[in-house]
Protein backbone atom coordinates (compact mmCIF):
# COMPACT_ATOMS: atom_id res chain seq x y z
CA UNK A 1 0.00 0.00 0.00
CA UNK A 2 1.51 3.69 -0.77
CA UNK A 3 2.55 5.97 1.97
CA UNK A 4 1.11 9.34 1.59
CA UNK A 5 2.76 11.35 4.18
CA UNK A 6 1.53 14.86 5.13
CA UNK A 7 3.58 17.98 6.95
CA UNK A 8 2.15 19.44 9.02
CA UNK A 9 3.97 22.63 11.89
CA UNK A 10 2.41 24.67 14.27
CA UNK A 11 0.48 27.62 12.32
CA UNK A 12 -0.22 25.38 9.05
CA UNK A 13 -3.39 26.92 7.15
CA UNK A 14 -6.07 24.99 6.77
CA UNK A 15 -7.56 24.75 3.60
CA UNK A 16 -4.54 23.14 1.64
CA UNK A 17 -4.34 20.48 4.53
CA UNK A 18 -8.08 20.06 4.16
CA UNK A 19 -7.41 19.22 0.34
CA UNK A 20 -4.79 16.73 1.14
CA UNK A 21 -6.76 14.68 3.53
CA UNK A 22 -10.10 15.01 1.73
CA UNK A 23 -8.35 13.30 -1.42
CA UNK A 24 -5.25 10.79 0.40
CA UNK A 25 -6.80 10.20 3.70
CA UNK A 26 -10.64 9.00 3.02
CA UNK A 27 -11.42 5.51 2.57
CA UNK A 28 -12.06 5.04 -1.06
CA UNK A 29 -12.90 1.85 -2.75
CA UNK A 30 -12.25 3.33 -5.90
CA UNK A 31 -8.87 1.25 -6.18
CA UNK A 32 -6.91 -1.42 -4.58
CA UNK A 33 -4.76 -0.54 -2.64
CA UNK A 34 -5.39 3.28 -1.83
CA UNK A 35 -3.34 4.69 0.22
CA UNK A 36 -1.92 4.47 3.99
CA UNK A 37 -2.36 8.22 4.76
CA UNK A 38 -0.19 9.89 7.90
CA UNK A 39 -0.23 13.43 9.56
CA UNK A 40 3.19 13.89 10.27
CA UNK A 41 4.34 17.03 12.67
CA UNK A 42 4.69 18.02 16.06
CA UNK A 43 2.12 17.05 18.93
CA UNK A 44 1.29 20.26 19.84
CA UNK A 45 0.74 21.96 16.08
CA UNK A 46 -2.15 24.18 15.95
CA UNK A 47 -3.71 24.24 12.24
CA UNK A 48 -5.32 27.33 10.76
CA UNK A 49 -3.95 28.85 14.80
CA UNK A 50 -6.66 26.94 16.16
CA UNK A 51 -7.46 23.64 15.77
CA UNK A 52 -5.22 21.24 17.80
CA UNK A 53 -5.52 17.63 16.61
CA UNK A 54 -3.23 14.42 18.05
CA UNK A 55 -0.73 13.90 15.39
CA UNK A 56 0.44 10.49 15.90
CA UNK A 57 3.99 10.42 13.60
CA UNK A 58 6.54 12.93 13.72
CA UNK A 59 8.12 14.95 10.70
CA UNK A 60 11.12 12.34 11.02
CA UNK A 61 8.14 9.70 9.99
CA UNK A 62 8.48 11.30 6.59
CA UNK A 63 11.54 9.86 5.27
CA UNK A 64 10.48 6.50 3.88
CA UNK A 65 7.26 7.66 2.65
CA UNK A 66 6.33 6.88 -1.10
CA UNK A 67 4.68 10.67 -1.38
CA UNK A 68 4.98 13.79 0.68
CA UNK A 69 2.77 16.10 0.54
CA UNK A 70 3.25 19.96 1.97
CA UNK A 71 0.72 22.36 2.78
CA UNK A 72 0.83 25.86 2.89
CA UNK A 73 3.07 27.32 5.46
CA UNK A 74 1.57 29.71 8.03
CA UNK A 75 4.73 32.76 7.43
CA UNK A 76 6.52 32.94 3.97
CA UNK A 77 8.68 36.10 5.31
CA UNK A 78 10.83 34.06 7.53
CA UNK A 79 12.36 31.26 7.30
CA UNK A 80 11.16 27.75 7.24
CA UNK A 81 10.80 25.46 10.42
CA UNK A 82 14.75 23.45 9.73
CA UNK A 83 13.10 20.44 11.28
CA UNK A 84 10.79 20.31 8.68
CA UNK A 85 13.07 21.22 5.38
CA UNK A 86 15.08 18.59 6.60
CA UNK A 87 13.11 15.78 6.78
CA UNK A 88 11.14 16.68 3.31
CA UNK A 89 15.34 16.60 2.14
CA UNK A 90 15.79 13.86 3.14
CA UNK A 91 12.57 12.19 2.49
CA UNK A 92 13.07 13.46 -1.52
CA UNK A 93 16.66 11.91 -1.20
CA UNK A 94 14.99 8.31 0.13
CA UNK A 95 13.10 8.08 -3.13
CA UNK A 96 10.31 10.26 -1.76
CA UNK A 97 8.04 12.02 -4.72
CA UNK A 98 7.33 15.34 -3.22
CA UNK A 99 4.21 18.11 -3.71
CA UNK A 100 3.89 21.44 -2.47
CA UNK A 101 0.46 22.86 -2.10
CA UNK A 102 0.85 26.97 -2.11
CA UNK A 103 3.75 28.26 0.03
CA UNK A 104 4.56 24.84 0.88
CA UNK A 105 6.87 25.62 -2.22
CA UNK A 106 9.19 27.91 -0.16
CA UNK A 107 9.91 24.59 1.91
CA UNK A 108 10.88 22.44 -1.14
CA UNK A 109 13.09 25.44 -2.31
CA UNK A 110 14.66 25.75 1.25
CA UNK A 111 15.47 21.99 0.79
CA UNK A 112 16.91 22.94 -2.13
CA UNK A 113 14.67 20.59 -4.19
CA UNK A 114 13.47 22.96 -6.96
CA UNK A 115 16.73 24.46 -7.83
CA UNK A 116 17.46 24.46 -12.06
CA UNK A 117 13.63 23.02 -11.67
CA UNK A 118 10.06 24.90 -13.07
CA UNK A 119 7.93 25.55 -9.85
CA UNK A 120 4.98 27.62 -8.90
CA UNK A 121 3.50 29.18 -5.94
CA UNK A 122 0.65 31.71 -5.20
CA UNK A 123 0.39 34.33 -7.85
CA UNK A 124 0.96 37.01 -4.69
CA UNK A 125 4.28 34.79 -3.61
CA UNK A 126 5.84 34.20 -7.19
CA UNK A 127 7.75 37.02 -7.06
CA UNK A 128 9.38 36.51 -3.50
CA UNK A 129 10.18 32.95 -3.95
CA UNK A 130 12.16 34.12 -7.11
CA UNK A 131 13.57 36.41 -5.54
CA UNK A 132 14.61 34.58 -2.40
CA UNK A 133 15.96 31.50 -4.38
CA UNK A 134 16.71 32.49 -7.78
CA UNK A 135 17.66 29.11 -8.95
CA UNK A 136 13.87 28.13 -9.27
CA UNK A 137 12.38 28.88 -13.07
CA UNK A 138 9.33 30.30 -11.11
CA UNK A 139 6.43 30.00 -13.38
CA UNK A 140 3.17 32.28 -11.48
CA UNK A 141 0.94 31.47 -14.40
CA UNK A 142 0.00 28.14 -13.69
CA UNK A 143 -2.13 25.61 -11.54
CA UNK A 144 0.69 23.17 -11.21
CA UNK A 145 4.06 22.05 -12.18
CA UNK A 146 4.77 18.48 -12.76
CA UNK A 147 8.60 17.79 -12.98
CA UNK A 148 8.39 13.91 -11.80
CA UNK A 149 9.52 13.45 -8.32
CA UNK A 150 9.09 17.15 -7.45
CA UNK A 151 5.64 19.06 -7.89
CA UNK A 152 4.19 22.45 -6.98
CA UNK A 153 1.52 24.23 -6.60
CA UNK A 154 -0.84 27.48 -7.08
CA UNK A 155 -2.49 28.69 -4.31
CA UNK A 156 -6.04 27.12 -2.88
CA UNK A 157 -8.10 25.10 -4.89
CA UNK A 158 -4.67 24.82 -7.96
CA UNK A 159 -3.84 22.48 -4.59
CA UNK A 160 -6.96 20.06 -5.23
CA UNK A 161 -6.12 20.13 -9.12
CA UNK A 162 -2.46 19.15 -8.04
CA UNK A 163 -3.98 15.99 -5.30
CA UNK A 164 -6.34 14.74 -8.34
CA UNK A 165 -3.24 15.02 -10.88
CA UNK A 166 -1.38 12.52 -8.03
CA UNK A 167 -4.23 10.08 -8.31
CA UNK A 168 -4.41 10.33 -12.27
CA UNK A 169 -0.88 9.40 -12.32
CA UNK A 170 -1.31 6.55 -9.76
CA UNK A 171 -4.17 4.93 -10.73
CA UNK A 172 -5.75 6.83 -14.05
CA UNK A 173 -8.45 9.43 -15.51
CA UNK A 174 -11.52 7.02 -14.64
CA UNK A 175 -10.68 6.74 -10.92
CA UNK A 176 -9.52 10.18 -10.72
CA UNK A 177 -12.49 11.46 -12.59
CA UNK A 178 -14.90 9.42 -10.20
CA UNK A 179 -12.91 10.98 -7.00
CA UNK A 180 -13.87 14.47 -8.44
CA UNK A 181 -17.33 13.73 -8.95
CA UNK A 182 -17.39 12.40 -5.44
CA UNK A 183 -16.02 15.67 -4.36
CA UNK A 184 -17.82 18.13 -6.84
CA UNK A 185 -15.16 19.46 -8.48
CA UNK A 186 -14.16 19.70 -11.73
CA UNK A 187 -12.09 16.39 -13.19
CA UNK A 188 -9.48 17.95 -14.45
CA UNK A 189 -7.91 21.42 -15.47
CA UNK A 190 -4.36 20.81 -16.93
CA UNK A 191 -1.27 22.59 -14.74
CA UNK A 192 -0.72 24.81 -17.44
CA UNK A 193 -4.43 26.28 -17.18
CA UNK A 194 -3.89 30.10 -15.94
CA UNK A 195 -4.24 30.82 -12.53
CA UNK A 196 -5.70 33.96 -12.26
CA UNK A 197 -9.25 33.88 -14.58
CA UNK A 198 -11.56 36.24 -14.44
CA UNK A 199 -14.59 33.72 -15.01
CA UNK A 200 -12.61 30.88 -12.93
CA UNK A 201 -15.94 28.29 -13.11
CA UNK A 202 -15.41 26.80 -16.37
CA UNK A 203 -18.58 24.49 -16.22
CA UNK A 204 -20.84 27.72 -14.43
CA UNK A 205 -23.65 29.30 -16.28
CA UNK A 206 -22.90 32.94 -15.96
CA UNK A 207 -20.18 33.22 -18.56
CA UNK A 208 -20.40 33.42 -22.41
CA UNK A 209 -19.41 30.15 -23.11
CA UNK A 210 -21.40 28.16 -20.71
CA UNK A 211 -23.99 26.73 -23.98
CA UNK A 212 -20.80 25.83 -26.06
CA UNK A 213 -18.26 24.20 -23.98
CA UNK A 214 -20.90 21.49 -23.00
CA UNK A 215 -21.95 21.59 -26.69
CA UNK A 216 -18.59 20.82 -27.82
CA UNK A 217 -18.14 18.13 -25.47
CA UNK A 218 -21.37 16.24 -27.40
CA UNK A 219 -19.64 16.48 -30.54
CA UNK A 220 -15.82 15.53 -29.67
CA UNK A 221 -16.27 12.14 -31.96
CA UNK A 222 -16.55 15.35 -34.75
CA UNK A 223 -13.73 17.07 -36.40
CA UNK A 224 -14.73 20.30 -34.87
CA UNK A 225 -12.74 23.31 -35.30
CA UNK A 226 -12.41 26.69 -34.36
CA UNK A 227 -14.32 28.06 -37.36
CA UNK A 228 -17.23 25.55 -35.73
CA UNK A 229 -17.05 26.91 -32.68
CA UNK A 230 -17.09 30.42 -33.41
CA UNK A 231 -20.13 29.93 -35.74
CA UNK A 232 -21.94 27.96 -32.97
CA UNK A 233 -21.25 30.66 -30.37
CA UNK A 234 -21.87 33.68 -32.55
CA UNK A 235 -18.83 35.11 -32.86
CA UNK A 236 -15.77 35.94 -34.75
CA UNK A 237 -12.61 33.83 -34.20
CA UNK A 238 -10.79 36.30 -32.65
CA UNK A 239 -13.77 36.95 -30.30
CA UNK A 240 -13.92 33.53 -29.37
CA UNK A 241 -10.73 33.26 -28.52
CA UNK A 242 -10.61 36.17 -26.00
CA UNK A 243 -13.48 34.32 -24.15
CA UNK A 244 -11.98 31.16 -24.13
CA UNK A 245 -8.89 32.60 -23.27
CA UNK A 246 -10.92 34.66 -19.94
CA UNK A 247 -13.19 31.33 -18.93
CA UNK A 248 -10.62 28.37 -19.37
CA UNK A 249 -7.25 30.28 -19.22
CA UNK A 250 -5.96 28.27 -22.92
CA UNK A 251 -7.05 28.94 -26.69
CA UNK A 252 -10.19 27.52 -28.17
CA UNK A 253 -8.07 24.48 -30.13
CA UNK A 254 -5.40 23.97 -26.67
CA UNK A 255 -8.97 23.37 -24.65
CA UNK A 256 -10.54 20.78 -27.33
CA UNK A 257 -7.32 19.01 -27.43
CA UNK A 258 -7.59 18.67 -23.86
CA UNK A 259 -10.90 17.27 -24.15
CA UNK A 260 -10.02 14.76 -26.76
CA UNK A 261 -7.35 13.30 -25.05
CA UNK A 262 -9.07 13.37 -21.74
CA UNK A 263 -11.94 11.35 -23.66
CA UNK A 264 -9.30 8.96 -24.64
CA UNK A 265 -8.08 8.18 -21.70
CA UNK A 266 -11.02 7.22 -20.30
CA UNK A 267 -11.60 4.72 -24.07
CA UNK A 268 -8.19 3.31 -23.26
CA UNK A 269 -8.95 2.16 -19.69
CA UNK A 270 -12.25 1.38 -20.09
CA UNK A 271 -13.16 -0.12 -23.46
CA UNK A 272 -11.06 -2.72 -26.12
CA UNK A 273 -11.60 -0.39 -28.60
CA UNK A 274 -8.14 -0.52 -31.05
CA UNK A 275 -6.56 2.71 -30.49
CA UNK A 276 -7.54 3.60 -34.13
CA UNK A 277 -11.00 3.35 -33.18
CA UNK A 278 -10.19 5.72 -30.32
CA UNK A 279 -8.69 8.49 -32.02
CA UNK A 280 -11.80 8.21 -34.37
CA UNK A 281 -14.30 8.44 -31.24
CA UNK A 282 -12.44 11.06 -29.77
CA UNK A 283 -12.35 13.29 -33.60
CA UNK A 284 -8.56 12.99 -33.99
CA UNK A 285 -8.72 10.94 -37.31
CA UNK A 286 -6.18 8.94 -37.19
CA UNK A 287 -3.75 6.74 -34.72
CA UNK A 288 -0.89 8.93 -36.06
CA UNK A 289 -2.77 12.09 -34.68
CA UNK A 290 -3.84 10.44 -31.61
CA UNK A 291 -0.22 9.03 -30.28
CA UNK A 292 1.36 12.50 -31.46
CA UNK A 293 -1.01 14.83 -28.81
CA UNK A 294 -1.71 11.85 -26.49
CA UNK A 295 2.14 11.94 -25.72
CA UNK A 296 2.54 15.84 -25.86
CA UNK A 297 0.61 15.97 -23.48
CA UNK A 298 1.08 12.76 -21.02
CA UNK A 299 4.47 12.14 -22.07
CA UNK A 300 3.49 8.30 -23.07
CA UNK A 301 1.74 6.78 -26.15
CA UNK A 302 -1.62 5.52 -25.64
CA UNK A 303 -0.14 2.18 -25.65
CA UNK A 304 1.63 2.42 -22.84
CA UNK A 305 -0.99 4.15 -21.18
CA UNK A 306 -3.45 1.50 -21.91
CA UNK A 307 -1.01 -1.36 -20.38
CA UNK A 308 -0.60 0.72 -17.22
CA UNK A 309 -4.37 1.95 -16.13
CA UNK A 310 -6.36 -0.86 -17.82
CA UNK A 311 -9.24 -1.89 -14.97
Amino acid sequence: MPTVALAVTDGTPLFELASACEVFGADRELAAPWYDFRICGDDDARVGGWLTAGIRHGLDALVGADTVIVPSVRDIEEPQPPALVEAVREAHRAGARVASLCTGAFVLAEAGLLDGRRATTHWAHADLLRDRHPRVRVDPDVLYVDEGTVLTSAGKAAGMDLCLHLIRVDHGAAVANALARILVVPPHRPGGQAQFIPAAVTHGRNHALAGLLPWALERLTEPLSVRDLARRAGMSERNLARHFTAVTGVTPLRWLLTQRVQRAQELLETSDLSIEQVASRVGMGTATTLRRHFAEQLGVPPETYRRTFRS
